[in-house]
């Protein structure tokens, strides 16, 4: 199989997943997102999007202009309309690159989610905040790792973070604050298949991101908790996929995010799990044509 890798430079998880397609015998070409090109038509044959390739990993989607990453995704497409089968396919990474349409389509399937509001006015923002109980986690649209999530729970701050967002451009994102223990759950999903999973506990406050300095251990789920990550997987149609789970003071499960380009540096650590290898195993083996 002759595979490339689709990113915005040669982090450690491209690294991870170059080293585990050379052990499996799989020629790997890393490719800048930023600098590929393409026709309609190719204006020679067999040099359309990723020509020469049998399948194409998105490891990343480089920040941009809304026309380059609009361009970004139609290379993904015209790929997949030439045969190269793409992971994730071109339409879930869509989906799960935009926290609102991931939103919608869960809720409409009935996953769990937290109550969503998204607004254009800060007018708007401020009535659902006050709807949503004054106590709501604004987040940009796109985005990951937890960068730019605060909670906002006073009226002066929510009006002026409202209005900051307002006025740079932006769609104010907010969902209704759950309580919960100060942990939350990262599923890695492979195929139907929970690769393995962990606990993200809050080093301080809430959030438990990682990136964030959330404290990683690894967590057996149970049976309801697997269904619910892979109910969620294929609802947006991931086949890999990072499905973070919260439970409430309560005992409910919500989906706060599906990752189509999931992370797994410290989830291999912490559960003794080549997750690069089971990737590439799947590409070749189930993936390919």
């Amino acid at each position: 199989m002759n595979l490339a890798l689709l990113s915005g430079g040669t982090g450690w998880h491209v690294q991870d997943l170059c080293r585990a397609a050379t052990a499996q015998g799989h020629p790997v070409t890393i490719l800048d997102f930023r600098q590929l090109s393409a026709g309609a038509p190719p204006p020679h044959p067999g040099r359309g999007p990723l020509a020469g390739f049998d399948a194409a990993l998105v490891r990343t989607m480089p920040a941009g202009s809304l026309e380059q990453i609009v361009f970004r995704m139609d290379l993904l497409h015209a790929a997949s309309f030439a045969g190269v089968k793409v992971l994730n396919p071109p339409r879930a990474v869509e989906t799960c690159v935009d926290k609102y349409l991931t939103n919608i389509r869960l809720n409409k399937s009935g996953v769990p989610v937290p109550v969503t509001v998204a607004c254009q006015k800060a007018e708007d923002a401020l009535i659902a905040f006050e709807e949503l109980g004054g106590d709501v986690v604004v987040k940009p649209l796109f985005g990951a790792e937890g960068r730019g999530i605060i909670r906002v729970s006073e009226y002066d701050l929510a009006w002026r973070t409202f209005r900051a967002i307002e006025q740079t451009g932006g769609v104010i994102y907010l969902q209704e604050f759950i309580r919960h223990p100060g942990w939350d759950l990262r599923v890695f999903v492979i195929s139907g298949r929970v690769v393995a999973a962990m606990k993200r506990t809050a080093r301080d406050g809430w959030r438990t991101n990682i990136a964030q300095g959330g404290r990683a251990t690894r967590f057996e789920i149970s049976a309801d908790e697997r269904r619910l990550a892979l109910w969620a997987a294929d609802v947006v149609g991931t086949p890999l996929a990072g499905i973070d789970l919260l439970c409430d003071a309560t005992g409910n499960w919500y989906i706060l995010e599906v990752n189509a380009v999931p992370g797994w540096r410290a989830l291999a650590e912490v559960c003794e799990v080549d997750v690069a290898a089971a990737i590439i195993r799947y590409v070749a083996e189930e993936y390919r044509v």
